[in-house]
């Protein structure tokens, strides 16, 4: 079983406890410790009973975890804990089982990111764990990203995420697919976005009052300008929670969208929701009806159309409309 959060946070009080020379800590003590370590980190957290914490005490005294030295001293009817080595520390002993198996699961997915641009400290730090811990070896092709390394502009979201992170302003050359002459731009960077394998990054241009986004690989360079950076309070996961991809249609609210699925593709949609608003309203003998609230976007209307016949609007009406004019237009590059 992998040591969670909440149960790390109790070893490492009971630790301190037990390294605590100037009190004695009986069982009831340790509880009252534990308890209160776990309401500081989660305030609506229930607490542990004894049960579960002499499971703790016996885990860290074992070989499993990290063979603590734990002296048990009566104390008439009661008994305190404490280290027979008041030198001894969890967090000074090396690995235990559990921890090198955890670690090497973390190595093997982190493997799948060496190389990219993005995640230069990642190439840095993998050698030094393959040498501490001799991981590599049995570890190869258990696990596989989607991800294009050879993707133009990777290389620029490290000094984005620092520009972000640091508050720096930017001067950025961009060239649009739309625009053959590039333009150059004033731009307090605030969030970074993949989708559909492509990175876009949100932020403010200076000669605009709106958000913007701009495209990573259409970035041709940028250097940190002098000027004021324009802070933001935009909270990101919100204003993103209501678009599918990243294009937002200032002004616009989201609607109620009700598709037709496909009883065959109906399987794939409930085990894969395509938004986090999906709801089941109508389950009929060869469809299932169900509504999503989105502002429309033209990444919508592409993932709607990806599912081909298997997939209707019902609701909005201009919605429905714009599918039926995207597929009257590409039935005539096939039917004469």
């Amino acid at each position: 079983m992998p040591i969670t959060k909440h149960a790390m946070i109790r070893y490492q009080c009971l630790d301190r406890c037990f390294r605590n020379p100037g009190k004695r800590y009986y069982i009831e003590d340790l509880l009252d410790e534990c308890n209160k370590k776990l309401s500081e980190s989660k305030p609506d957290a229930e607490g542990i009973k004894k049960r579960q914490l002499y499971e703790d005490i016996s885990f860290m005294v074992s070989s499993e975890g990290w063979s603590a030295p734990l002296d048990r001293i009566k104390d008439g009817r009661r008994t305190f804990f404490k280290y027979e080595d008041q030198n001894f520390s969890i967090n000074n002993q090396p690995l235990n089982e559990l921890e090198a198996e955890q670690l090497k699961s973390a190595f093997s997915v982190l493997g799948r990111f060496k190389g990219l641009p993005q995640f230069n400290w990642i190439n840095e730090l993998l050698p030094k764990l393959d040498q501490a811990f001799k991981f590599s070896h049995d570890t190869v092709g258990i696990i596989s990203f989607d991800n294009n390394e050879f993707l133009k502009g990777l290389e620029l979201i490290d000094p984005l995420f620092n520009a972000i992170l640091y508050k720096k302003l930017l001067k950025i050359n961009y060239k649009s697919f739309k625009n053959p002459k590039p333009v150059s731009i004033i731009f307090s960077c605030y969030h970074l976005k993949e989708y559909n394998s492509r990175w876009f990054v949100y932020g403010k241009n200076a000669d605009y009052d709106g958000l913007v986004n701009l495209a990573l690989d259409r970035i041709i360079d940028m250097e940190e300008t002098a000027g004021e950076y324009e802070s933001t309070e935009i909270n990101f996961e919100e204003y993103l929670d209501e678009i599918i991809g990243v294009s937002v249609i200032p002004g616009q609210l989201p609607e109620k969208i009700l598709l037709r699925i496909d009883h065959s593709l109906w399987p794939y949609i409930e085990t894969k929701p395509l938004h986090g608003s999906q709801t089941l309203k109508n389950r009929g003998e060869d469809f299932v009806d169900i509504s999503l609230e989105l502002i429309p976007n033209y990444e919508l209307e592409t993932m709607i159309l990806q599912f081909g016949e298997k997939m209707e609007v019902l609701k909005p009406g201009h919605l429905r409309d714009k599918i039926e004019g995207r597929i009257t237009a590409a039935s005539k590059r096939y039917i004469p």
